[in-house]
């Protein structure tokens, strides 16, 4: 069963070669039975020294805590427009949010955390996703009880009757259900639909249009600075000028407090019972963390061959979070690979809202037990890759990692993008340009001295 671009039917089961490793965000992971000294050579070799070998299970339990955001409807009406679905056309804006949502994770609570409920997701490959579906499933999740339905006890009641884990362990939920809740379809939603609509009217973009990731990208950048959450205070986003990263940017958006950041006398005390907001460490303090968002084309009507490799490696690092793109038209979140096919997780499903407001609304929707596979060579070359940089340290040394694995080959005459030291031009890429030269992303100051033949960045 394939997936109509504006349809909601699921595919048949993806199948995975036991013969070869799969990557998934910086994690390997081998789904051979016996014990093969050869395995860890398979990896691939752009991964770093933090990567784990797991088996199918354990690769299962990391895909399905991924967060994942997909078309909704019976929505509160979106902003400027009657719609209540975006069914059909919303499919960037919900790679986004997942992108988005994966740097939060690794923000909050780290690369290694899992959903301790992952395994419990029902699978959804037998079945069409039709809004009958959808709403028999939320109305079963809603009446059925669970163990993170029962409220959440304050944090000191947990610490007084339990081990440091289970603390930890309820924590970590806490912050979970929070972050899922940031992504609520309602306008009061700080990272949610609503919000992502209203900031693209800036941008020449309206509720039922078509959104390329470089355009998302900006959106996602401003939904981030403008959230006023005290969460969220901690953490800001960049995105790339003309496939250029200026390092002294990325920089100062570490160190620069935001407008609005709460003061350290305040951010010091721990997340409210009432609000249940998660504060993070880097809040604390005078350093934001970065969520870097890098615009590219990787070739001219199709995808060059040449940046295969150069996929995989992005993908094989942990703090990577992953690339919004897809098929002309129909977006995905790609968050790994094996061989040469593409994983990722896709939002071409229409599911009922749910109220997140709620201390108990039901996260299983929120989660896919289903990983898609799509060969490299049916991507579109426009996407946009992100990057998680928890410090101006930790900046440094994902500069200098990515700058290797961006060093040209002798096939590869330039590279998908560029760092660059120093602070880039004074102006707003969006300001002033068409929706359709905004998803150019190698736009130019006519000033500069750089040029561009075709499709591709002359350096």
């Amino acid at each position: 069963m394939e997936t109509l671009g504006t349809g909601w039917a699921l595919k048949s089961k993806t199948s995975f070669s036991r013969n070869s490793p799969v990557l998934l965000l910086g994690k390997c992971y081998h789904f051979k039975v016996e014990d093969d000294d050869s395995v860890t050579e398979a990896c691939y070799e752009g991964s770093n020294e933090d990567s784990v070998m797991g088996n199918a299970e354990a690769f299962r339990k990391d895909f399905a805590s991924r967060v994942w955001l997909t078309y909704r409807e019976e929505l509160p009406p979106l902003p400027s427009s009657t719609l209540t679905s975006d069914c059909g056309w919303g499919c960037m804006l919900r790679a986004g949010q997942m992108m988005l949502a994966q740097a939060l994770i690794l923000h909050f609570l780290g690369r290694d955390w899992t959903w301790s409920e992952a395994m419990t997701l029902q699978p959804l490959d037998t079945e069409t996703w039709t809004t009958t579906a959808a709403k028999r499933l939320v109305a079963s999740l809603q009446g059925s009880p669970r163990p993170s339905d029962q409220g959440s006890p304050p944090m000191h009641q947990a610490q007084a009757r339990g081990s440091a884990e289970e603390a930890d362990a309820h924590l970590k939920e806490m912050y979970h259900r929070t972050l899922v809740s940031w992504f609520g379809d309602s306008p009061s939603a700080h990272l949610g639909l609503h919000r992502l609509v209203r900031m693209g009217l800036t941008m020449g973009k309206q509720a039922g249009d078509w959104y390329g990731p470089a355009v998302v990208a900006h959106i996602l950048k401003k939904a981030v600075e403008e959230a006023t959450d005290p969460g969220l205070a901690g953490i800001t986003a960049y995105v790339s000028q003309d496939c250029t990263v200026y390092s002294a940017d990325v920089i100062d958006s570490h160190r620069a407090p935001r407008a609005g950041q709460v003061s350290a006398e305040r951010s010091d005390a721990p997340p409210s019972q009432h609000s249940d907001q998660p504060v993070s460490a880097s809040a604390l303090s005078d350093s934001r963390a970065v969520i870097i968002l890098i615009p590219v084309r990787l070739g001219g009507e199709k995808t060059n061959p040449d940046y295969f490799n150069f996929a995989k490696s992005i993908l094989s690092l942990e703090y990577c979070i992953g690339i919004i793109g897809g098929k002309p038209k129909q977006a995905c979140y790609f968050v790994g690979f094996q061989d040469d096919s593409l994983i990722y997780m896709d939002p071409h499903y229409c599911q009922s809202f749910v109220d997140v407001s709620t201390s108990d609304f039901p996260l299983q929707s929120y989660h896919c037990p289903s990983p898609k596979k799509m060969p490299f060579s049916k991507m579109d070359p426009s996407c946009t890759i992100g990057f998680y940089s928890r410090s101006a340290q930790d900046y440094e040394r994902i500069s200098q990692e990515l700058s290797k694995v961006l060093q040209p080959s002798a096939r590869d005459k330039y590279p998908a993008f560029t760092f660059m030291q120093g602070h880039g031009r004074d102006y707003d890429l969006s300001a002033g340009l068409t929706p359709e030269k905004r998803e150019w992303p190698f736009i130019r100051d006519p000033r500069r001295t750089a040029t561009t033949t075709g499709d591709f960045v002359l350096l």
